[in-house]
């Protein structure tokens, strides 16, 4: 059993029946009245981030856990199967226990969170960006650059990007898994 006093970036602990990661946090100490930390929890098994106020001693539940990197391997209905590159073992992930999984293409390498104490899957981690073709995009309107114009554009995944007028089919781009945008042409 820790205390608010043991909060640090990326602890993962149990909170109003469900797990949250501690992804920012404040150890307040105002001049008047009790000292508090204020935190941004993210639900490892849902991805909603609330904001939380602990009071200074406050007890809680830490959870212990274990990440291990994991390879996509393919999607039915249901959800995705990945095999550990360690052993060959394979696990399988419901689809909302992924945030933007239509960024995933076969072979990509993905962080998942495993409870210690039965190893089952709480929640997997795209990595921060991902290099993908564009196989379709919308025709860009000659004259229309005096702002940052976007146009639409299907990745090999599927998905959906804004992407900038210059972009064509066969691109190679650099897209964010934390919102879906853009980052950059990658050349080859």
């Amino acid at each position: 059993m820790a205390t608010s006093n043991d909060i640090r970036k990326g602890l993962c602990i149990e909170y109003s029946n469900d797990i949250y990661k501690v992804i920012e946090f404040l150890h307040v100490k105002p001049g008047k009245g009790p000292a508090f930390v204020r935190t941004k929890l993210k639900s490892v098994t849902n991805g909603k981030v609330i904001d939380n106020t602990f009071s200074a001693g406050h007890k809680i539940d830490e959870v212990k856990v274990i990440t291990r990197k994991y390879q996509y391997l393919y999607d039915d209905e249901n959800g995705f199967h990945f095999m550990n590159n360690d052993d060959f073992s394979q696990l399988y992930l419901n689809k909302d226990m992924i945030e933007n999984s239509n960024l995933m293409k076969a072979g990509e390498e993905v962080t998942i969170i495993l409870k210690e104490v039965d190893e089952t899957p709480l929640s997997a981690e795209l990595p921060q960006s991902v290099y993908l073709e564009v196989v379709e995009a919308d025709p860009g309107v000659k004259g229309n650059t005096a702002t940052n114009a976007l146009k639409n554009a299907i990745v090999e995944t599927g998905a959906r990007v804004m992407v900038p007028l210059f972009i064509e089919p066969g691109d190679k781009i650099k897209v964010s898994t934390e919102d879906g945008s853009y980052l950059e042409r990658v050349k080859e």
